[in-house]
């Protein structure tokens, strides 16, 4: 799978909450299986929008689309409780 480079924003957002690291590993695993089963993967509601998510920490989420079979795009990464 591949991922598509994050938005200058994300960086920043992951940056200033220290997730750098937790991210890089949780990308690493989805790269290798996007429905590895730490990841969380699921497709959110409303269903029909294509949005999915996976997880980088218990507090936080990445979201993301499929841009087609093999190329996804994160398009934020946020806290999942809030």
């Amino acid at each position: 799978m591949k991922i598509l480079p994050l938005h200058s924003d994300i960086k920043k957002y992951l940056a200033k909450r220290a997730l750098d690291k937790k991210f890089e590993k949780q990308r690493n695993l989805f790269e290798i299986n996007p429905f590895y089963p730490g990841l969380n993967t699921e497709l959110l509601e409303p269903r029909e929008m294509k949005i999915w998510s996976f997880r980088v920490d218990k507090k936080y989420r990445a979201l993301f689309i499929f841009h087609d079979k093999e190329t996804i795009e994160i398009i934020d990464v946020n806290n999942h409780y809030h």
